[in-house]
């Protein structure tokens, strides 16, 4: 039997897909919802729509665009495209950009090696990077995974991958906290991090 009424359930097992939300803040969640106005549930129900509809990959760094072309980072002119960030996720991009000295560009690989996952390297998007160095102009790759067993693996791999091409690679220093995520680092941390990257 469930434990609330068909519609609440169902609402409960919907919110409780999501990341670090659990049975007790799901059921909050659907309550919150259930004093919507009907205009706040049309709004609510309409920015999840819009999210599926309206945000599409970059076709150059894999990251987030409101459009099908070019973020808006890759198409800015003033961005040195010599220059490649790489990070394992969309959301990182955005925290980085809190760094504002970095005006470099970014490659977003989609996660991160995982053979317990089965997260392969054909599953991500080390390809596209190549191909992108290959193209030639660029200069450096700083590799910003996630300070963690997976994120070492990938850096180690991307430096090994890298090595036949003339460019420089480095990675953020170890001002974030090992096992954390880069989501979760504060501006001065970024910051110092990016300043003491290392050389492979």
């Amino acid at each position: 039997m469930a434990e609330y009424i068909a519609p609440i359930q169902r609402l409960v097992e919907e919110f409780r897909r999501l990341p670090g939300v659990g049975a007790k803040t799901a059921a909050r969640y659907a309550f919150a919802a259930l004093n919507f106005t009907d205009d706040e549930a049309v709004k609510f129900a309409d920015a999840i729509i819009s999210l599926k509809r309206d945000v599409h990959k970059c076709p150059i760094c894999f990251g987030l665009s409101s459009s099908p072309e070019k973020c808006e980072i890759c198409a800015n002119e003033s961005r040195d495209p010599s220059i490649i960030c790489v990070v394992e996720n969309a959301k990182d991009v955005m925290v980085m950009e809190k760094v504002r000295g970095y005006k470099g560009t970014y490659h977003v690989l989609g996660g991160a090696l995982s053979p317990i996952d089965n997260i392969t390297a054909q599953d991500l998007t080390f390809d596209a990077l190549v191909e992108r160095v290959k193209a030639g102009d660029v200069k450096e790759i700083i590799i910003a995974t996630n300070p963690t067993p997976g994120g070492d693996t990938t850096a180690a791999y991307l430096a090994r991958i890298l090595e036949p091409y003339d460019v420089e690679v480095s990675r953020l220093a170890y001002g974030i906290p090992v096992g954390g995520d880069i989501e979760y680092a504060d501006e001065v941390t970024l910051y110092r991090a990016m300043e003491g990257r290392r050389y492979f």
